[in-house]
């Protein structure tokens, strides 16, 4: 019998944002399907637009699990996980042994696959930066999504977040920003 998605289920009770005062709750899962959606945008970007050559379906899949630990781990904020180089490292560190256990739990006949989304090897390095971009976005979207309820809550996050999305090296990021990230800011009715 193997656990695997049995944990993977309880994405949903694993909750973002935990030190913050949000409007909308937002879990690991749900998440995770946004950054898939964005990875999968940014990497046909980068293929039509900068002459990339990567699987958009591929980066979607790993976009898909790059929250796999956190069902072990749960979600550690930021200020902690970052708040040194020695903290960082550390946490790295469990979040390798946290994926580790989990692939542990795929029949082996699918360690390989699916293991290969959850844990990328360096070859893929690419991949994994388009999904850490998606990754910032969906954060930023739900920056300007908090915002737009009135939240002054995650004021700082969104500065902090569009430094960070405005240094990344890949065109799809910075053009995801100027096409796609503005209509996080409407209402439903300005959207139609």
């Amino acid at each position: 019998m193997s656990r695997f998605f049995a944990y993977i289920a309880r994405m949903k009770n694993i909750r973002r944002w935990g030190l913050m005062r949000s409007f909308s709750d937002e879990n690991i899962q749900e998440h995770s399907l946004q950054v898939a959606m964005i990875a999968h945008a940014l990497a046909i970007l980068e293929n039509k637009r900068y002459g990339a050559n990567v699987n958009p379906e591929h980066v979607m899949a790993i976009a898909m699990y790059h929250e796999t630990a956190e069902v072990i781990t749960g979600d550690l904020v930021t200020p902690i996980k970052y708040y040194n180089e020695d903290i960082k490292h550390a946490y790295k560190e469990i979040e390798k042994k946290a994926e580790e256990r989990m692939i542990s739990m795929l029949p082996a006949d699918l360690h390989d696959e699916i293991g290969a989304l959850i844990q990328p090897s360096d070859e893929e390095a690419f991949e994994k930066q388009i999904v850490k971009g998606a990754d910032k976005l969906a954060a930023y979207a739900k920056c300007l999504e908090e915002l737009r309820s009135g939240n002054r809550e995650f004021e700082k996050a969104k500065e902090t977040l569009e430094a960070t999305l405005n240094a990344m090296p890949l065109g799809s990021v910075h053009d995801f920003m100027v096409e796609f990230m503005p209509s996080f800011s409407k209402t439903l009715d300005e959207l139609n």
